[in-house]
């Protein structure tokens, strides 16, 4: 018939060969040393390198029950001797087609799985890069954040150092407070733009260092609606936290802070938890009319503080993170007044108050100073 054959005397050589040589169609005796037909077919459909290849039981035994036998161990197809060659061929043909679909849909399956192994390992490249970019994106918006921030910090007596820890203490309380990682984000993000209003305050009135009258204290709480504005209509939702968060942090639980005179959960959360983290750190750091207190006493001023001028909830949950906070302090130190705010404070007009920006930049002292 054309076919190349391979013969084998017992089944454990059959089966051997089976193995070794991989044919595309098997005929198997039934009766044979060793190992019968039906014990080498049962191996052969158990082995995954010979499952798919069709046998042919051939055997002179015509009962049914023989032949659901040779069925149940996994033949294709039985053949009753003797065997009538037109039969045989066009058996043989008939399995050897179906051993060439079974190769073809296998090589197909493998192709795929080749494939799709391909595209899973592209897509997660893809991923792992969209997931570096938007993770350079958020670090490079809080850096935008932090020096636009600076901004108005520049001409204030805070420092850089001063935005960072107060905005790490934010993410610090957010997270054990059980908000979702999106939230702590925001407010992380949100938190060094609570005081970007006082951009708007005069310097005689922002860079004095005595205390300030009444009505210079009217002008300085306008920063807080100054930075609203100037963060308001944006579509970033951090941004729109920290509009949120420049607004409200001076509210006091309360209902005594301003602008609004908010009490309680009419205040925003994000602003709530801002306003301890803000506190703490202006406690804890120099400014022109004041050292630094302890961080014993500024531990007690929030406590104190506690059911009046902070979130309960809030209060407790900054106190109960005492060692992160310390941490953080520590990891984030001042580096001394920023330099701007030096030279603008060592620059006096004849009555001693400091000059303004805007005549400061103007002037020729700018020149010798730089």
């Amino acid at each position: 018939m054309g076919y190349e054959t391979l013969e084998a005397q017992d089944g454990k050589e059959g089966l051997r060969l089976a193995q070794e040589r991989l044919p595309d169609v098997i005929l198997l005796d039934v009766m044979m040393p060793g190992l019968t037909g039906l014990e080498v077919c049962q191996k052969l459909k158990a082995d995954p390198r010979t499952q798919d290849i069709p046998v042919v039981i051939v055997t002179a035994l015509g009962d049914v029950e023989d032949r659901v036998r040779a069925l149940e161990a996994g033949a294709d197809d039985f053949l009753t001797k003797p065997v009538a060659l037109p039969e045989l061929r066009a058996r043989l043909q008939s399995l050897l087609e179906v051993k060439a679909h079974r190769d073809h849909l296998k090589r197909h399956q493998e192709w795929l799985e080749r494939e799709v192994r391909k595209k899973t390992k592209e897509l997660r490249k893809a991923l792992e890069d969209l997931s570096e970019a938007h993770r350079k994106i958020k670090l490079l918006s809080l850096e935008v954040i932090f020096r636009l921030s600076r901004a108005a910090e520049y001409r204030d007596e805070h420092t850089g150092a001063h935005i960072q820890r107060m905005a790490r203490y934010s993410e610090v309380i957010a997270r054990r407070l059980g908000l979702n990682e999106e939230a702590v984000e925001s407010i992380l993000y949100a938190a060094p733009l609570h005081d970007i209003g006082k951009i708007g305050i005069p310097d005689e009135i922002l860079l004095k260092p005595g205390p300030l009258n009444e009505q210079e204290w009217e002008i300085m709480k306008k920063h807080t609606e100054i930075g609203a504005e100037i963060l308001h209509g944006t579509p970033s939702g951090f941004v729109r936290v920290g509009e949120t968060v420049a607004l409200y942090h001076h509210e006091r639980w309360d209902g005594t802070g301003y602008p609004r005179g908010l009490r309680g959960n009419q205040i925003p959360l994000a602003a709530r938890i801002v306003a301890v983290a803000d506190v703490f750190d202006a406690l804890t750091s120099d400014r022109p009319y004041r050292k630094a207190l302890s961080l014993k006493e500024a531990f007690q001023i929030i406590e104190e503080g506690t059911g009046s001028h902070f979130d309960p909830r809030v209060a407790r949950t900054f106190l109960e993170a005492k060692e992160e906070i310390l941490a953080i302090k520590e990891a984030l130190p001042d580096t001394g007044s920023s330099k701007l705010y030096q030279l603008i404070r060592s620059l006096r007009s004849e009555e001693g108050r400091p000059v303004s920006v805007a005549a400061w930049i103007k002037s020729e002292k700018l020149k010798t100073l730089t």
